[in-house]
């Protein structure tokens, strides 16, 4: 690869809103360059710390701030080999150096642990950065504000009056052309191991003792290990299957097996074993070629004990989490005009109506800067990954053996998931009570005014 190659590769989806964009694009293609090698040849690791030294005399870095930041967005394959070429050749020797590690970080708990085993040999844990670009999502670095600095949300953030909380991803697109890339993890590892798992730690956490990230990191591992693995009883799987002119997951051109038992949906329920959360059932929700695109956390109340009201549905905290950030709190009101009757409303905060000049930025912008920072708040642990781990090894295990027949569900492409999904979240107290609710505008003209 050339040098115009390389910068073409790098800046081909780069958003460029306005000519200040554009002039900063041009003064970035200016300081950055490209450095071919081999992963395991310590020549090649040589010439990159040659040209590291290079540019640090050129740019008249300090001596002692000749700080070094290594990404690793690489095939889990030679994550040992490439750490182990950077601490030999490139370890920084006069300033600080920061490896940030890609998921996957590994793919059950034995894996994950000697992964962790081998780079912690290479590198203090304070030196690792194990991203997970959810955690850099506005609306997921909200929860502990929305938790923790309104006083009302304090109060009721338990199971005395939460009945269940779905954490949700959808996708509308199908694996399209890397179904042998996904068959290796199918959507468990993809997506639910560690993204809804980090949301939910946030959810379900304790209050920390500060907003150090060593604090939040103490307290996230803390509510994790509260979690039992998840048992094939709580959940449902999927696999998609042609419709609406759209291939099934066995059509995709990439997939080896045609017959594989990958779920490409599943519907998981954990269960809190602490003070706070013992009997409420935390579903985590996510798929492929699905009705919508979005993720969401949904927090659904008790019913109000002894109501005037009879039949009012629940009160439900929602954080959209894309598109189009959003907390919203559904509650009941009275029908406008001359009825008594309940209708369900909302108290409606959407970034985008009421923050002017909003530019939220990307989770990995947001992120990369924390690196800079030395902040590990929004990155994993290696204690946090192994609890994690831990909770959905078992049931992993199980997916993958080929001596137990696992139930798969078809679902057509386009819909919202396997048929059985309604009867699964209302089997953990899910009451799905809003058809007359509309999100984010709703009409009343249709809507009885009873006297």
């Amino acid at each position: 690869m050339t040098h115009e190659d390389y910068i073409a590769r790098v800046t081909q989806y780069i958003k460029l809103p306005d000519d200040e964009t554009k002039k900063h694009l041009e003064t970035f293609k200016q300081i950055t360059s490209y450095q071919s090698g081999l992963y395991d040849d310590d020549k090649s690791w040589q010439q990159l710390d040659a040209a590291v030294r290079e540019s640090e005399a050129h740019r008249g870095v300090e001596s002692g701030k000749k700080h070094r930041v290594f990404y690793m967005a690489l095939p889990p394959s030679v994550f040992v080999p490439v750490a182990k070429g950077l601490k030999k050749n490139v370890y920084a020797q006069d300033g600080l150096t920061r490896l940030v590690v890609e998921k996957p970080f590994g793919h059950d708990t034995g894996s994950s642990n000697q992964l962790a085993k081998e780079l912690g040999s290479l590198f203090k844990e304070d030196e690792i950065y194990r991203i997970d670009h959810y955690l850099g999502k506005e609306m997921v670095k909200n929860v502990m504000m929305v938790r923790f600095a309104n006083i009302f949300f304090n109060q009721i953030w338990d199971r005395k009056y939460i009945d269940n909380v779905q954490i949700t991803f959808k996708e509308t697109i199908g694996t399209e052309g890397r179904g042998g890339y996904f068959d290796e993890f199918g959507i468990i590892r993809d997506v639910m191991q560690n993204h809804l798992l980090q949301v939910l730690s946030l959810i379900a956490m304790e209050r920390p003792i500060s907003t150090e990230s060593e604090a939040i990191r103490d307290e996230k591992v803390k509510v994790l290990k509260c979690i039992p693995p998840i048992v094939l009883e709580d959940a449902l799987l999927g696999q998609y299957v042609a419709a609406n002119g759209k291939p099934g997951y066995l059509e995709d051109e990439t997939l080896k097996n045609k017959e594989s038992q990958t779920p490409t949906f599943a519907a998981l329920v954990c269960w809190i074993q602490n003070e706070r959360w013992e009997g409420v059932p935390f579903i985590l929700k996510a798929g492929k070629a699905l009705n919508d695109a979005k993720v969401e956390v949904r927090i659904q109340f008790r019913n109000v004990a002894g109501s005037l009201y009879k039949g009012s549905p629940r009160n439900e905290l929602v954080l959209r989490v894309q598109p189009r950030e959003a907390v919203y709190v559904k509650f009941n009101n009275k029908q406008p005009g001359l009825s008594y009757q309940t209708i369900q409303s909302d108290l409606d905060l959407t970034y985008d109506n009421r923050y002017s000049n909003l530019a939220i930025p990307d989770a990995y912008e947001s992120l990369i800067l924390d690196v800079l920072r030395a902040d590990h708040s929004n990155f994993v642990r290696d204690d946090e990954l192994e609890a994690a781990w831990k909770i959905f090894t078992p049931l992993l295990h199980t997916i993958d053996s080929k001596e137990t027949k696992v139930p798969i569900k078809n679902y057509p492409y386009g819909t919202r998931g396997p048929a059985e999904l309604d009867d699964f979240v209302r089997k953990y107290g899910y009451d799905r009570s809003d058809h007359c609710y509309d999100w984010p505008i709703q009409s009343v003209s249709s809507a009885p005014n009873k006297l």
